[in-house]
């Protein structure tokens, strides 16, 4: 009797440690993700916003390239005072190209108090985010996930860039109207979402505007080292275009590969915004000449504030941006615009995520990638243009 009395007795002295114990990291996630830091040196509230993407690895260069410009629109923003009583305070974090790590990414975001999010920059991580991100009431504004599946669900989410099957669809017709070509020859990554979905939707308009597909040729992310039997059957199609709805990784290799035996020439590459930063990735610059990809942003646009974020972005960075950047930095600039439009201070500051969603099919941004306005299942409307590679350079293309 006494050993089970003493053993009642030590299971509700456990019982209580337990719950006591559950209820201290029940109020630190609390405080973590409801408190609202002030600035000692401004005395403005700070404002977290969350960013995660690659940083390292075979992609590191669009994580970075949104890191870079978003974090470039953070600090004009302080520069000039905050907005509406915020500091805007920057975290971005490495997923490695990884689902599983953009999902640990966004629960350590979360751990620190993270209000409003930049959300992923690969459409697979966006996915694997997307529903915790409604879950916890954040806002969810991604610079460049583009499939369907990145902001799925959520009616909270919304994106800079286009779609995939807007993209898709865009550059089949980017192709009839400008002449381009009527024999293609398509090369994708079967098991990836960005660019399958791609496939899809260009194949669909090319259907539609009269544009034959001639070889239709795959791989996948464990089979991306060997193109020579997809190049061969590419360069015996007769094509005029090969679209390229890939990643500039594996475009290097492909087109390293098929200048061994000019098995592309006479052909147009042609792309997406998966494409931009392929000068970073290819070894001889020689090897992407007449490259073409369907972009919202041209470094090289007599815009004014386009030539002004690209002077500040080489100042900072020691690099001409590329679309990526320029979707972080519009990000940070269209989640300002909608704090405004909603009338969010530091004082006023309830129904936060909310006030921002309904903000954000009122607003109208003038932004580096268009003219941008959006509509209530997350998407964007603006503009595309093509971009050609000349000399080694990057440069807008005009017929």
């Amino acid at each position: 009797m006494k050993n089970t009395r003493k053993t009642k007795k030590f299971v509700k002295v456990v019982a209580s440690a337990m719950l006591a114990l559950l209820m201290l990291v029940a109020a630190c996630s609390c405080s973590s993700k409801d408190a609202w830091p002030v600035d000692k040196e401004t005395g403005l509230t700070e404002l977290l916003i969350g960013g995660i993407g690659p940083t390292t690895g075979d992609n590191a260069n669009y994580g970075n390239s949104v890191k870079n410009g978003a974090k470039l629109a953070v600090d004009e923003i302080n520069a000039a005072g905050g907005v509406n009583g915020f500091k805007l305070v920057l975290n971005f974090q490495d997923s490695q190209s990884s689902p599983e790590s953009a999902v640990s990414a966004y629960g350590k975001l979360m751990d620190l108090g993270m209000k409003v999010s930049i959300g992923c920059t690969l459409s697979g991580e966006n996915a694997s985010v997307v529903a915790a991100a409604k879950n916890d009431d954040i806002f969810l504004l991604s610079p460049s996930a583009s499939s369907v599946s990145a902001i799925a669900g959520n009616d909270k989410a919304f994106r800079v860039c286009f779609s995939n099957p807007s993209q898709g669809t865009a550059s089949a017709k980017y192709i009839k109207d400008f002449g381009l070509a009527k024999k293609i020859a398509v090369l994708y990554d079967s098991s990836n979402d960005y660019c399958q979905g791609l496939y899809d939707t260009f194949k669909a308009e090319c259907e539609a505007d009269g544009l034959e597909i001639v070889t239709v040729q795959t791989y996948t992310g464990t089979t991306n080292t060997d193109f020579s039997a997809q190049i061969s059957a590419i360069k015996a199609s007769g094509a005029e275009l090969v679209f390229l709805p890939i990643y500039a990784a594996d475009a290097a290799k492909i087109l390293t590969q098929a200048a061994h035996t000019n098995a592309f020439e006479g052909m147009i590459p042609f792309g997406c915004d998966g494409l931009d930063g392929i000068l970073e990735k290819i070894s001889d610059k020689a090897d992407a000449e007449g490259v073409m990809l369907l972009t919202p942003f041209a470094a090289d646009a007599a815009d004014e504030k386009v030539q002004k974020f690209v002077v500040a972005y080489q100042k900072a960075y020691s690099k001409v941006p590329d679309q990526f950047a320029a979707d972080g930095y519009d990000a940070v600039y269209a989640i300002v615009e909608a704090m405004k439009n909603a009338g969010i201070t530091s004082e006023d500051k309830d129904n936060f995520t909310s006030r921002i969603v309904a903000a954000m099919t009122k607003i109208t941004v003038d932004g580096l990638t268009g003219k941008m306005t959006w509509t209530a299942d997350g998407e964007t409307t603006k503009d595309a243009k093509a971009m050609v590679i000349k000399n080694g350079v990057a440069v807008l293309y005009t017929k």
